[in-house]
């Protein structure tokens, strides 16, 4: 018999991180439904606003990031949460000796909402420091820190993707139970592979090791690599680093030259550092264009950094490229 979440949790966690990633995947239950439910729930397109990144805010962004604030604050083990769509952390009042905090990506690639294409929500669990009071810094933490770190990603079937920093581990849910399922002990990804996914659209901005990489695969059985390689991006990170965990390849989003100063699109906090524990932990490694992403030591709660992760083998080829 199939192990559910439950049961999976009870036998691998102690009872203050049960009660966190119980309540992440019980509100991620509602995300999924109302994902699912779509225009008939009148919740696509956008909410007229701005997140701090400057980017356009959809209705299910703002309605996703008040469900998992309310989620977590209710289970009296999170001391503080930071998402993607706050300007700053927000601390549970009264409550600062809470074992955890948490940062969230509540709806990852919210630009294909309205187009019915795999969307996700990404969290990362951190030791609360306990100086007092819950503030910004209190989250600068590099990603070696994190206690557990997983994503849910709502396609098809709605998955939960979990690491404790001992494996990888997948769930998919039941929709007639209302929970979710193991359906994976142990995601590994293949050291070599001959998948890749990079938005090609923004080629002529790349630098210059990323420009011979790429060129390297699309030669083919032709080139130096002596085989056919195939290019993968849905525009969902979630989606794309959970075909990653299930098949291989190597996902890639580069700094470049439309901004020399601007370290990279995706943010260190909420996406690459919980991407690349999970990557890790299933065997493939992680790389910004300098160095190992988890051992970024963050400096500002919205940080954005270079991604590279993956099979082993792609991301030290990508490495090896921009250290020679």
């Amino acid at each position: 018999m199939s192990m559910n979440l439950a049961q999976y949790l009870e036998h691998n966690t102690d009872a203050h991180m049960n009660v966190l990633i119980s309540a992440i995947a019980e509100v991620s239950q509602a995300i999924s439904a109302a994902v699912h439910k779509g225009a008939l729930g009148g919740v696509l397109g956008s909410a007229g606003s701005e997140n701090v990144q400057g980017e356009t805010q959809k209705k299910l962004d703002i309605i996703a990031n008040d469900m998992i604030l309310d989620a977590l604050s209710a289970t009296g083990v999170v001391a503080g949460m930071a998402s993607e769509e706050l300007d700053d952390c927000s601390p549970v009042p009264g409550h600062s000796d809470r074992p955890f905090l948490v940062l969230f990506d509540p709806l990852d690639g919210s630009s294909n909402i309205d187009v019915n294409v795999s969307i996700g929500t990404i969290f990362s669990v951190l030791p609360n420091p306990d100086v007092g009071e819950i503030t910004n810094e209190s989250f600068l933490q590099p990603g070696t820190e994190q206690l557990a770190a997983g994503y849910v990603v709502y396609g098809p079937q709605t998955s939960l993707v979990l690491t404790f920093g001992k494996g990888v581990v997948a769930f998919t849910l039941d929709r007639e139970a209302g929970e979710y399922i193991q359906t994976s002990e142990s995601m590994d990804i293949p050291e070599d592979t001959k998948e890749f996914a990079i938005n090609m659209s923004n080629q002529r901005h790349w630098y210059a090791p990323v420009q011979g990489y790429i060129a390297e695969l699309l030669e083919g059985k032709t080139g130096v690599r002596g085989k056919d390689f195939n290019m993968r991006w849905i525009a969902s990170m979630v989606a794309d680093v959970h075909r990653v965990l299930t098949r291989g390849g190597i996902f890639m989003y580069p700094k470049d030259l439309r901004d020399p100063n601007k370290p990279g699109k995706l943010r260190l906090m909420y996406e690459a550092n919980p991407m690349s524990l999970l990557v890790e932990q299933a065997g493939g490694k992680s790389f910004d264009a300098t160095q190992r992403i988890l051992d970024i030591q963050p400096t500002d709660l919205h940080q954005r950094c270079a991604v590279m992760l993956g099979s082993a083998n792609e991301v030290q080829r990508v490495s090896d490229r921009h250290h020679n």
